[in-house]
């Protein structure tokens, strides 16, 4: 054989495998054929057209099956669609079909809705038919007797199809319910109160209808543990009163340096008025020397008053010296 025209047969034959894969990935065949064979109308062009506009086919033909089978009326241009703005097309079809079986009012422009707005469509509708239970963490909250308590709590919720889009999540249900079990038990007259009747815990926040604008709807709510914390009252109460303490420590130091302030002013002032009396009897000898000049005192008058003086200091220490005979009389006796 010519090597030239055993290497066009094998160039032939290898352009020839290369074109047939190419045609069966636009024009995939065995899933044209299992449409037909599912009662899904299909036609080659339109699976073609998904090659074309980057869309699997084997996603949108088996979804399609999937729901043809289930009962549910759609089209390859709903499931195209969706996938194309970017949505899960097997997840939504798993929920049609699961809300379809529990007599959930689901249609599938909600469940499309749900699906973009990045919430899990099948989870929901898993939820709505057995629900789901929230275990809160601790919340602490004060009686009125001033006791801590910190409760915890189990929340059943379902998921409310109608409320998926724009509705808040789980973790609006969480802080509602911690909100409502603080607000109890902060409304409780004491500690032991609530203890006993933990149920009053539930039944107040249940009626404050918490999952108003949520996602979910509260069935119940269980509290699964209950304890005692610190007395905060009492810690308040030590605390005010070390306030207290230290106030009428700094205004008792205000008033002790103001008495030393105004000891300080009086030693001051006594200073100032010994200096003046001895300024004035600076002048004592001055006058006397004076009068002596003027004739207004004479030699024996200075005498005189001399001797006064004299009188005078000895009158001083006999009053002295009795007094202190008395006082160490008055001591002996004592002892």
């Amino acid at each position: 054989m010519d090597p030239n025209s055993s290497l066009f047969i094998l160039v032939a034959a290898v352009a020839g495998i290369i074109l047939l894969f190419i045609f069966l990935y636009f024009v995939p065949v065995n899933l044209w054929i299992t449409a037909q064979f599912s009662n899904v109308r299909v036609g080659l062009l339109e699976l073609v057209g998904m090659r074309i506009r980057k869309v699997p086919p084997s996603v949108v033909v088996n979804s399609l099956i999937t729901a043809t089978k289930a009962g549910l009326e759609l089209t390859t241009n709903d499931l195209e669609t969706h996938f194309l703005a970017g949505g899960n097309v097997p997840n939504v079809i798993r929920a049609l079909i699961s809300a379809d079986k529990a007599n959930i009012n689901l249609s599938f422009k909600q469940a499309t809705a749900i699906d973009l707005a990045g919430r899990d469509v099948f989870e929901a509708v898993q939820i709505s038919v057995n629900p789901k239970v929230i275990n809160t963490p601790n919340v602490a909250a004060v009686a009125a007797d001033g006791i801590q308590l910190i409760a915890k709590a189990r929340v059943t919720v379902r998921a409310n199809i109608a409320q998926l889009v724009g509705g808040a999540g789980e973790e609006t249900i969480l802080a509602r319910v911690g909100e409502g079990i603080v607000t109890s038990i902060g409304s409780a007259s004491n500690h032991k109160s609530v203890l006993e009747n933990p149920d009053k815990i539930s039944k107040l926040v249940l009626e404050r209808g918490l999952d108003a604008g949520t996602a979910f709807e509260i069935l119940s709510i269980d509290i699964a543990d209950i304890d005692v914390g610190t007395n905060i009252g009492a810690k308040l109460q030590i605390d005010q009163a070390s306030a207290d303490l230290k106030v009428a420590e700094a205004k008792a130091e205000e008033r002790r340096a103001m008495a030393v302030a105004l000891e300080q002013e009086m030693k001051a002032k006594n200073v100032e008025m010994r200096a003046k009396v001895v300024e004035a009897e600076a002048e004592v000898p001055k006058a006397l020397a004076e009068a002596f000049r003027s004739g207004q005192l004479g030699v024996m008058d200075y005498y005189r008053m001399e001797n006064i003086k004299s009188d005078t200091s000895m009158r001083d220490s006999i009053a002295k010296s009795d007094t202190d005979s008395k006082d160490s009389g008055k001591g002996k006796s004592d002892k």
